[in-house]
């Protein structure tokens, strides 16, 4: 299988790799992550300029028409710069359902304002409860008299970058029990409408997130997105073309923090020699080595199984390459701290932001044990 990228791929990558080189050094990066919002609007700007932020949407609602493998290609330069911006959340997340259940109508009034970086959303779904289970939702959504207006009524948490979206897409069950597949809505919701309150935090990547309480939130039929109790398959969908971009940015990651070890190995000096004399150091820079590679290998599958149409095929691929990617995260972030030694550990340090960030990255929708379970179900 031919795994060259196009002419125009290329040109995205290089384009992509410059710019981050350029503006988004770790001094510049550790400046917006302890300022407020946590992110650069600046750098939310340029992606736009770059087309970046319309890159998934079809062109005749005013993005690029990317698919797969563009994602990854962003999600990967993203992962080695450790990008704080909103991308996942706005683009991926809340566009990719506004993407594929949003109206016409809907979609030409947003999907601009997305891509010239004038809107920003979050997709409301995880629920205390819900243990990784999509299907697992207990807010609930209920028609005003049986008609009119849908109250919304429930709590979300975990929501990424709630605290500055203008909108969130938020998921209630208009009808069934808690666990059932069928019975899911989605509703476009501005975030300061009454009955909204957000609670934001900072996560242990320094990346931001907020809990969501909907209390009596009143919306129009005109906020529905797609068909009311038909939204689960729609919300997996979405949230496997997530997991295999954030496959790509794992493998992004554990590139940049492997280069990084390689060349502390090289002027660490110890004995008067550097320490990347030793051959036992040697060893464990490789074996990191295979790892990333590995993983790299599973992030392209996955990004070719990404918009599958077959569900059980797509979400197998996926989670085979998330179970993977999450362990293998976390085993190239501990050896490249510990090779790196107490300094790893600092915040002045890249390095122990990059194990962070993959740590993270393995919670995110399901860690490695919850995946390995899921490929493990779909072979029996």
């Amino acid at each position: 299988m031919d795994f060259e990228l196009t002419t125009d791929q290329q040109m995205l990558a290089d384009g992509l790799g410059r710019l981050l080189a350029e503006r988004y050094d770790f001094e510049h990066r550790k400046a917006e992550l302890f300022g407020a919002p946590g992110w650069s609007r600046e750098m939310w700007s340029r992606y736009a300029e770059m087309g970046l932020l319309g890159l998934p949407f079809a062109e005749a609602d005013g993005g690029l028409g990317g698919g797969p493998v563009e994602t990854m290609i962003v999600a990967e330069a993203f992962g080695r710069a450790l990008v704080l911006e909103p991308y996942i959340p706005t683009v991926l997340l809340a566009g990719g359902l506004l993407r594929l259940a949003g109206t016409p109508a809907q979609r030409l009034e947003l999907v601009p304002r997305i891509a010239e970086g004038r809107e920003l959303l979050a997709f409301a779904h995880v629920e205390r409860q819900a243990r990784y289970d999509l299907a697992d939702i207990a807010t609930t959504a209920q028609r005003q008299d049986g008609r009119g207006d849908w109250t919304l009524d429930g709590a979300k948490s975990f929501v990424l970058h709630a605290d500055t979206a203008d909108k969130l897409i938020v998921s209630a069950r208009v009808a069934g029990q808690r666990r059932d597949r069928s019975g899911l809505a989605l509703f476009l919701v501005d975030s300061n409408a009454p009955g909204i309150s957000r609670r934001a935090y900072v996560m242990q990547d320094g990346m931001r997130a907020a809990d969501v309480t909907l209390c009596g939130v009143r919306v129009s039929d005109e906020a529905l997105l797609g068909r009311a109790g038909h939204a689960l398959p729609i919300i997996e969908r979405v949230v496997d073309y997530t997991i295999a971009a954030l496959c790509a940015e794992a493998v992004g990651a554990m590139t940049r923090a492997h280069e990084l070890t390689v060349e502390y190995l090289k002027v660490r000096k110890q004995f008067g020699v550097p320490i990347g004399s030793f051959q036992a150091l040697q060893h464990r820079a490789v074996d990191m080595l295979v790892m990333i590679e590995q993983a790299r290998s599973l992030s392209m599958y996955a990004t070719m199984m990404a918009e599958d149409a077959d569900a059980n095929a797509r979400a197998q691929a996926v989670s085979a390459a998330k179970a993977y990617i999450g362990r293998a995260g976390k085993l190239v972030g501990e050896q490249a701290i510990q090779l790196h030694g107490g300094i790893g550990v600092t915040e002045e340090c890249a390095i122990g932001h990059y194990y962070r960030r993959l740590t993270m990255i393995d919670i995110l929708f399901g860690d490695s044990a919850h995946h390995l379970s899921v490929v493990a179900a779909s072979a029996d």
